[in-house]
């Protein structure tokens, strides 16, 4: 009697505590220094956000100068033609795009204005720097306002017979055709000065503001700058 109850003890025991050593052998593993926990997600050297990393951006454009008024370049009481009217030309520019809505940069432009037969060829050139500052929506289209300042001279086939200087404000809106390549299209408003001078018909032509529309379409790159 007491070898069988004893074995039934030991029976009923030993099933009543072999329960619990399976979850005493869970915690212990859970518990275990040596326990592999999940490790973090592997670097795969994925690129950063693009509104996190700065590029230069450099491109061209084509622009048209639409002319509002001549201004005292063209008076009038001058028996000569006006000397500046319709007129467009390629845009080169390059600049620095921080991680941010900034754009800071610089631009060459040449254009061919009418000007009424006086010149072979009329050649307007400006040389500007340039700020825009965009406003991000979080999509691939991104309006932005952008100004500028620079100088001017004009004359024929590249040569400078007068001068001056000119600022521009407007805004315009980009497309991002992939990270590293966008497309834009803006309209500002520049007015131009140019210093009084007598052209190759003897007309003087008095200093004054001419009043112009800037209308360009640009494609512009980017390139990554890298960080320490």
């Amino acid at each position: 009697m007491q070898t069988s109850s004893a074995a039934r003890l030991r029976a009923e025991w030993g099933c009543v505590l072999l329960e619990p050593s399976w979850d005493a052998k869970l915690v212990g593993t859970a518990a275990s220094p040596d326990a592999k926990l999940p490790s973090a997600a592997p670097n795969d050297g994925a690129a950063p956000s693009p509104l996190e990393v700065d590029y230069a951006q450099y491109g061209v454009a084509i622009a048209a100068e639409l002319p509002l008024t001549p201004g005292g370049i063209c008076p009038d009481a001058a028996a000569a033609p006006c000397i500046i009217g319709l007129g467009g030309g390629p845009v080169i520019r390059g600049g620095y795009r921080p991680s941010g809505p900034w754009y800071f940069g610089g631009a060459y432009q040449f254009s061919k204005l009418d000007s009424n037969n006086l010149y072979r060829l009329g050649i307007l050139q400006q040389l500007r720097a340039e700020m825009r500052y965009y406003i991000d929506f979080g999509s691939r289209v991104t309006p932005y306002v952008t100004w500028a300042a620079g100088g001017l001279i004009y004359g024929n086939e590249f040569s400078a017979e007068t001068g001056g200087a000119s600022i521009f404000g407007g805004g315009g809106v980009e497309f991002e055709v992939s990270r590293l390549v966008v497309v834009g299209l803006n309209l500002v408003y520049q007015p131009m000065l140019f210093v009084g001078y007598t052209d190759t018909a003897g007309q003087a032509r008095e200093t004054g503001v001419a009043q112009y529309l800037h209308v360009e379409l640009h494609i512009e790159l980017r390139s990554e700058l890298g960080r320490e």
